[in-house]
């Protein structure tokens, strides 16, 4: 087949540190290109991939001076658009599939091969229940189950779950002598609630997280003031081989959510290098991890804290079973070419 794969632009793919959607990108890509497909990849121009890449904009906009600003960075993200129509003009292909969401969607009208669109945010969001009700018919992918509820009339044709290359996490069977965060500060994915669990448990927390301009008020505000560099420890952002070893070394990984995530492509990272998830229940959680198997599932910080200390009952070579049997970037490109053969299918009329 010849598949347009359509990534966002704010990091390239795959990302030097955070970004989740885009390494998703990256793992299908690579893993569609070994079995044969023609894959373009219509990304940033920093991006490096077997994909054959059309770039959108030379740099990601995380390393554009000019994308800096929050409002010049959305009218980005419209410009984009423009080029993207530019390159499928160009190029004919089987299928195109979106991972940018609904502003490709309203320019469907004007592009001929059929779009699949993977829905890798939250749903249950005012703008994104508004607009997405306005494309029900659109074929859409969601990464869990959960993540359909709030609009569970959309046209989906499948539930793919993220994948990751498994070689790229070692395993590691020694328990660690700290718990880990990963991700972004942000009041959604709980860091508070994180360390409020740690200081209640005894145990030292390691921080790696990203910090978005958006967040700045919240993490001076809310977290920075916890954080005392020696039962806290804010490490910043880290990019992939500071990330295992974060992980790989860690007793467990603490994911207090406060919102529906979507799918938490970190809760695999940590299972792959053997270290257990204490999540909160929320979200994709029950679908990814397995309650007192690969980690604890819990309502509160109060559950959280015992659970940290009973951590040690978790077999760490079940975390990392789980994600070989479910959640490598193989398993997703097997679903992915399920929708395809779909979808093409229904085009033809078969």
């Amino acid at each position: 087949m010849k598949i347009a794969q359509i990534a966002p632009f704010e990091e390239a793919v795959p990302p030097e540190k955070y970004g989740g959607t885009e390494l998703v990108v990256y793992n299908l890509c690579e893993e569609l290109v070994k079995r044969g497909h023609l894959v373009y990849l219509l990304a940033s121009g920093d991006s490096k991939t077997n994909a054959k890449i059309l770039p959108v904009f030379p740099k990601s906009l995380r390393n554009s001076p000019k994308a800096q600003d929050l409002r010049v960075k959305e009218s980005f993200k419209f410009i984009g658009l423009s080029k993207i129509l530019e390159h499928l003009k160009n190029v004919k292909v089987d299928i195109i599939h979106n991972h940018i969401g609904w502003r490709l969607l309203s320019l469907a009208s004007f592009i001929k091969a059929p779009i699949i669109t993977t829905l890798h945010g939250p749903l249950d969001v005012e703008n994104q229940s508004t607009v997405y009700s306005l494309f029900k018919k659109a074929n859409y992918v969601s990464i869990s189950n959960n993540q359909r509820e709030p609009l569970a009339g959309l046209n989906y044709l499948a539930t793919v779950y993220n994948g990751i290359d498994i070689k790229k996490f070692p395993f590691s069977g020694k328990k660690g002598a700290y718990l880990a965060f990963l991700g972004r500060i942000s009041p959604e994915k709980g860091p508070v609630q994180a360390i409020q669990a740690a200081r209640k448990s005894g145990f030292k927390l390691k921080i790696a997280a990203k910090v978005d301009a958006v967040d700045k008020e919240f993490f001076e505000t809310e977290v920075r003031p916890l954080i005392d560099g020696k039962q806290i420890e804010f490490l910043g952002e880290v990019a992939h081989k500071g990330k295992v070893e974060l992980l790989k070394n860690a007793s467990a990984l603490l994911t207090p959510i406060q919102w529906r995530e979507p799918f938490g492509l970190f809760f695999i990272e940590a299972m792959a290098c053997g270290t257990p998830v204490i999540a909160f229940k929320k979200g994709s959680v029950p679908e990814i991890i397995e309650d007192k198997k690969t980690g604890f599932i819990v309502k509160n910080v109060e559950e959280m804290a015992r659970a940290i200390k009973k951590i040690g009952e978790i077999d760490r070579k079940k975390c990392r079973q789980r994600v070989e049997k479910y959640f490598t970037a193989e398993k997703m490109t097997d679903g992915y070419e399920k929708v395809y053969k779909k979808t093409l299918g229904k085009k033809c009329g078969s």
